[in-house]
């Protein structure tokens, strides 16, 4: 199987359920089902991604200093979607593909707005569809912040 793997592990599942607040027992045990937007944490085992914090490099969201967007950089979580095709188990390993899916544009108050999907197919080691996510985020046309109004 390719793409990026996601191991499914119990103590990850109770944590994250943990975290949301549900304490629904389904979630607690030796082979536990995952919350239902469990499938986000994934990200945690991409070391590529976007929002991950490296060694040496600057990060937007340290909080250390006034922070300052590119032109273009930014923007918000819009919308989530998930379709489930069958139960996400502990024990088991996902493999994630993600592609970018349509763009389109709003007007805004301020602006002009930009939106854009992106989907992620989670599957199992025998590549049957397990979790289908769609994230759409939009970005507004200029920064969000003037750059001499960030100081």
């Amino acid at each position: 199987m390719t793409g990026q793997p996601f191991p499914v592990e119990a103590g990850h599942i109770m944590m994250f359920a943990r975290a949301i607040g549900d304490e629904n027992p389904a979630y607690h045990g030796e082979t536990p089902l995952a919350p239902p937007t469990f499938t986000m944490a994934s990200a945690h085992y991409d070391p590529d991604y976007h929002l991950r914090p490296k060694p040496g490099e600057e990060w937007f969201g340290s909080g250390a200093g006034p922070g300052e967007m590119a032109e273009g950089a930014g923007g918000l979580h819009a919308e989530q979607h998930f379709e489930y095709h069958r139960p996400v188990r502990a024990g088991e390993t996902l493999y994630a593909h993600s592609a970018f899916g349509r763009s389109w544009e709003k007007q805004g108050r301020s602006g002009r707005l930009l939106f854009s999907e992106r989907i992620t197919e989670y599957r199992d080691a025998d590549g049957e569809p397990v979790v289908s996510a769609k994230t759409v985020a939009v970005v507004p046309e200029g920064p969000a912040t003037r750059k001499d109004d960030a100081r």
